[in-house]
């Protein structure tokens, strides 16, 4: 099979194609031929050399793929009401860019209806990471108000789309106003100009005082101080990356005041009894929602894999929105 392999850590140059044996599934597992993988923060980090794959993964980049099911365990199948022949997007622990990956067949999730399998692509690392973190750790409910830093993110337009049909209102940081204007359209509350807005004072404004219920905070740095501040009584900030750093002050006395939550979580080394339990919640719960229209695809642009390059470069250049995935 054609890949894309890391040949060395360092930028997108480091991106290569290869020939790879076709992997063989285990028990448990199906093979995908991959139509379409989607591109993630975690794979520029795994290509920086930060961010090494889990014990057993893949060498290669790639967490989401989208395709059909071409050989597998067929009693897993079979328990999942899947069978050779499907289509469906899921969630890989590594070995995405390529055309052919192994992944858990409790991982899998069907192609939604009237979706291609780009756009299919997109969902699974970023409805996994938003549920287990906005609604399974920091139990965002119906009512309550949601702050996303970069919501024009593949992350955030997701976050921005569960939230909505879940009930909750939506407030986002972005960096310009054509993100800000799409994250309106997406069902966005609120769009705060991180570089013309203070995002505490902003969040404040938005609730009449009162502060955000949860926060989905994929910068770190001293946005998590910030985060307490915007924070309401009995708020949780959920915490999914560190683009902006590792370190922060925060003021403990308001963190003991409010009764605040602060969480984090990263989803590549979770078991596979766990990313089973979310991809039998993300079936149940959002999946109807995504057969209903309340959540699209967003795609900011398809490119062929020998292009990972090219689609790590846009990515790193924070210009995008919405999702990049690759097509085989």
């Amino acid at each position: 099979m054609r890949a894309i392999e890391i040949t060395r850590p360092g930028g997108p140059e480091v991106l290569e194609l290869a020939d790879r044996p076709d992997p063989v599934p285990g028990p448990g597992e199906c093979l995908i031929r991959v139509a379409a993988s989607g591109v993630n923060r975690p794979d520029v980090l795994q290509r920086k050399g930060a961010y090494p794959p889990p014990p057993g993964a893949s060498d290669l980049p790639g967490l989401e793929v989208a395709g059909e099911i071409v050989a597998g365990d067929s009693q897993a199948l079979l328990a999942h009401g899947l069978q050779i022949g499907d289509e469906v997007c899921a969630l890989a622990n590594g070995g995405g860019y390529a055309e052919r990956c192994v992944v858990p067949v409790g991982q899998c999730l069907p192609v939604p209806r009237g979706w291609s399998m780009a756009e299919a692509a997109t969902l699974p690392e970023t409805c996994f990471t938003v549920w287990a973190n906005v609604f399974d750790r920091a139990q965002l409910k119906a009512g309550e108000t949601l702050l996303i830093h970069g919501g024009s993110s593949g992350i955030g337009v997701t976050a921005i789309q569960m939230a909505r049909a879940m009930g909750a209102r939506v407030l986002v940081t972005v960096g310009s106003a054509d993100k800000a204007e799409a994250c309106r359209a997406l069902g966005a509350d609120v769009a705060i100009n991180y570089r013309e807005q203070d995002f505490v004072a902003a969040a404040k404004a938005a609730t009449d005082g009162r502060g955000v219920d949860v926060i989905l905070d994929m910068v770190a740095g001293d946005y998590i101080g910030r985060g307490v501040q915007a924070l309401a009584d009995d708020g949780c900030l959920a915490l999914i990356a560190v683009q902006g750093g590792v370190k922060s002050e925060i003021d403990a006395g308001l963190v003991l005041r409010k009764r605040l939550t602060i969480t984090g979580s990263t989803l590549r080394p979770r078991s596979a009894a766990f990313k089973r339990q979310v991809a039998q919640a993300l079936r149940e719960v959002v999946w109807p929602l995504i057969d209903a229209g309340h959540i699209k695809p967003v795609i900011d642009c398809e490119l062929p894999a020998l292009r990972a390059a090219d689609a790590h470069a846009r990515m790193e250049s924070n210009q995008h929105i919405g999702k990049i995935v690759l097509t085989w």
